[in-house]
């Protein structure tokens, strides 16, 4: 790529290398790097430097992710492996809450079914033949992220996995709408929530015990694009994204597209499976201070994910010789649907450049945006990415409200660039 220097690490995208991290501009400028729109920011701000991680690949048939557990299984994918509009399964995250079943790692049907019962006129026992067969097939690209995404970001720390950007996927999928198998097995008018039970195992082993059992309110289960699915990518469901049939409940929190399904049960009040109650998947219900202990009683259940976008091209720390322009490009996504614009920066946020935008794939795909941006001297500069949805939502700079659990930060991106 003429104009940029080659890149240390291959899975940091092209144009990147790295340098010694400086933590402020003021350190910058007295180790000879200018820093153009250093007046725009106080001192205090922790600028992005070059320092950047080399993310290491302990699993099978995942290339470049950075590992955060292993018991139970979870990954994220470092954004620059993120840049094609359809995430490769080899690159899409993997969030687990207890262990792989013995099924799906021996990719074995014998004796599964979908069983969908509780508040329905007409319960059914489904295997994967009958589930193909009864029902209309739909194909969709859907954007999947942990409701924990940039978990990492926030202080105090909040426990559970230190996510940063890479726990969010949009890959294709096949299968059936929820919707219609539902409408087979006759809602009652009783309906308030619909859960799933999986045949994963809890990290104890104890049989009695479930990993996870989540659930979202009946009229998202009856949104069209909410699906049962059995194929990833043109491939059988990989066993550690849910073989033979998972749950996708696009524009929430990738804790209600639950993997290795074996029940859908409609409800007649809102679920409180595993991980549905204390402080799993909730946030609090009026602003609170950092660090603050809010009772379980002032919590509420995530729904809804918040806008969002991605620089995937190039990766943080490129360096452009003898040019002052960059093309620069990644994908944004929002739990309404849809983006509708997305803006850059690159003096910190006091003026803003508008960058191309395309229309989702379908509703809940993620959209490539892109820009050529212009530089106007030598210097260390910042890109930073901000998107606003179709609801009139816009991300902010910095981590948004503080909560327990750390979920639900949709502070901008941003990559380090210098021009020398």
């Amino acid at each position: 790529m003429s104009g940029l220097k080659k890149t240390e690490n291959p899975n940091m995208g092209g144009g990147t290398t790295r340098r010694k991290f400086f933590k402020t501009a003021s350190a910058m400028v007295a180790a000879g790097i200018p820093v153009p729109f250093m007046n725009n920011i106080s001192d205090h701000f922790t600028i992005m430097g070059w320092s950047q991680p080399i993310p290491a690949n302990p699993m099978d048939g995942k290339l470049g992710l950075r590992v955060l557990s292993d018991r139970p299984w979870n990954a994220e994918t470092p954004a620059t492996l993120l840049d094609s509009e359809i995430t490769p399964i080899s690159r899409h995250f993997v969030r687990n809450n207890g262990l792989v079943p013995k099924r799906a790692l021996e990719k074995n049907l014998d004796g599964w079914s979908l069983v969908v019962n509780g508040e329905v006129s007409r319960p059914l026992k489904l295997n994967m033949d009958a589930l193909r067969r009864k029902y209309s097939k739909t194909k969709a690209a859907l954007v999947i992220e942990c409701g924990g995404n940039g978990r990492a970001g926030y202080h105090p720390p909040a426990s559970g996995n230190q996510w940063t950007i890479g726990a969010v996927g949009c890959a294709e999928y096949e299968g059936v709408r929820l919707r219609d198998v539902l409408e087979d097995a006759g809602v009652k008018n009783s309906a308030v929530y619909v859960a799933y039970e999986s045949e994963d195992i809890h990290l104890s082993r104890d049989p009695k015990k479930q990993a996870i059992s989540r659930g979202v309110p009946i009229e998202k289960a009856l949104d069209p694009h909410t699906l049962l699915v059995w194929s990833m990518n043109g491939q059988p469901l990989p066993a550690i994204h849910g073989f033979p049939l998972r749950l996708v409940c696009p524009g929430w929190p990738g804790s209600t597209s639950g993997k290795w399904l074996k029940r859908i049960w409609v409800r007649n009040q809102v679920h409180d499976g595993a991980k549905m109650t204390g402080t799993s998947y909730r946030v609090p219900k009026n602003p609170v201070a950092p660090g603050t202990k809010v009772p379980d009683k002032d919590l509420e259940i995530i729904e809804e994910m918040p806008v969002k976008s991605l620089i995937t091209r190039p990766g943080s720390g490129v360096e452009i010789v003898d040019k002052f322009s960059l093309p620069i490009r990644g994908h944004a996504w929002s739990g309404s649907g849809s983006v509708r614009e997305v803006h850059l920066s690159i003096d910190f946020g006091a003026t803003w450049i508008k960058a191309g935008l395309k229309k989702p794939r379908n509703k809940y795909a993620w959209q490539r945006w892109n820009s050529l941006v212009e530089f106007p001297s030598k210097g260390y500069f910042e890109v930073w990415a901000r998107a606003t949805d179709d609801t009139g939502r816009m991300q902010p700079m910095l981590v948004p409200g503080w909560n327990p659990k750390g979920y639900l930060n949709n502070a901008m991106h941003r990559i380090a660039v210098k021009v020398s």
